[in-house]
């Protein structure tokens, strides 16, 4: 039977979304979005039901669908059949407008933009059926499995700690903030495509999991890897990476400075700010400022516990800086980054 259906070709971001529409990673939502389901969380951050969802999950195409409402299609990917398509809607997208209301720019400079107007102006929406699963690497958990662990654990409090780059202090103090705060912690990377300046999965795993075995308590610290892309969409995606983690069964989420976000896009505390906005998500926003390392503290502080020393004597920790110093030759300092983690971490430069 499936062979006598139409198909469509997508691509790996779409391949990595339908399995976690499967699984539930991605609950309350179901499908790829139909229109009324597009505009309603694009306009609203909400879906047509009235539940928080921040972020349209899109089976894009660059040329007008031959199928309509109602129609089976078959999602090929590498010229295999991967899953069914029972279609809801088949529209088309006004990119720029979607671009502004998600991304909060038009502009090509922004990786979410770039990749949302590239990936084409029409759209198909409706609820799938996987049909042949990807290999699963041994990080990659449904929600079932990590909330399973976590009961055989006896963890009623985890802290879920998002990350789309190698660890550096900052990343080090927030998950012994989670440590403090809650039973265990759930590092958990994404695993899909970034920006071609961040650094490689596999590099981010083993610097975190070097992390995790030599400098932390590794009964309370669990590492699992989240396959879907990037979408840098700044506060809308700190929101979207929130739904996902309590999903995945965490009841804690840290937010820190500038999270989801590229360049200068957003500004540093919007994604502080934007949970205000909502209702209750069934998942407590844990909000950090800005982390950095200070002489006078005498190590890792943040702008809530330095008392305000002279702000010319703080080292500020971004991956950007560590980066910067590893394509330039150069040793991040200590400050910055553990040594431990520098030969990793030139693997990737």
């Amino acid at each position: 039977m499936v062979e006598t259906l139409p198909q469509v070709t997508i691509g790996e971001d779409e391949r990595l979304d339908l399995e976690n529409l499967a699984t539930g990673a991605f609950h309350p939502v179901r499908g790829f979005m139909t229109r009324e389901e597009t505009l309603s969380v694009a306009q609203e951050m909400r879906l047509p039901s009235g539940a928080v969802w921040t972020i349209p999950i899109l089976l894009q195409l660059q040329e007008r669908p031959r199928v309509g409402k109602g129609d089976q299609v078959v999602l090929t990917h590498r010229e295999k059949p991967v899953a069914l398509l029972q279609v809801e809607d088949a529209y088309e997208l006004d990119l720029k407008t979607l671009s502004r209301q998600v991304f909060g720019t038009e502009s090509e400079d922004h990786p979410g933009v770039k990749k949302l107007l590239a990936k084409g102006p029409y759209a198909l929406g409706g609820r799938v059926e996987v049909l042949a699963w990807r290999p699963r690497g041994p990080l990659e958990k449904t929600p079932d499995e990590v909330q399973a662990l976590f009961q055989q654990r006896g963890w009623r409090k985890v802290v879920a700690f998002q990350t789309r780059n190698a660890p550096h202090r900052a990343h080090e103090y927030l998950i012994r903030l989670g440590l403090e705060l809650a039973d265990g912690v759930l590092v958990h990377p994404i695993l899909g495509a970034k920006k071609e300046d961040d650094f490689p999965t596999e590099v981010i795993v083993k610097a975190y999991q070097t992390l995790i075995e030599g400098f932390l308590p590794g009964e309370r610290v669990v590492l699992f890897g989240l396959a879907t892309p990037m979408r840098y969409a700044g506060p809308r995606e700190a929101v979207f990476h929130a739904l996902v983690r309590k999903n995945f069964g965490a009841t804690h989420f840290l937010v820190g400075r500038d999270h989801a976000g590229a360049g200068d896009f957003y500004d540093p505390y919007a994604a502080h700010r934007i949970f205000d906005q909502l209702p209750p998500l069934g998942i407590e926003i844990v909000k950090v400022k800005a982390v950095f390392h200070c002489p006078l503290c005498g190590g890792i502080a943040s702008e809530n516990t330095c008392p305000d020393h002279h702000r010319e004597r703080r080292t500020s920790i971004s991956m950007t800086k560590v980066r910067f110093l590893l394509r330039e030759g150069k040793t991040p300092p200590a400050e910055l980054v553990r040594p431990e983690l520098i030969p990793i971490l030139q693997e990737g430069v």
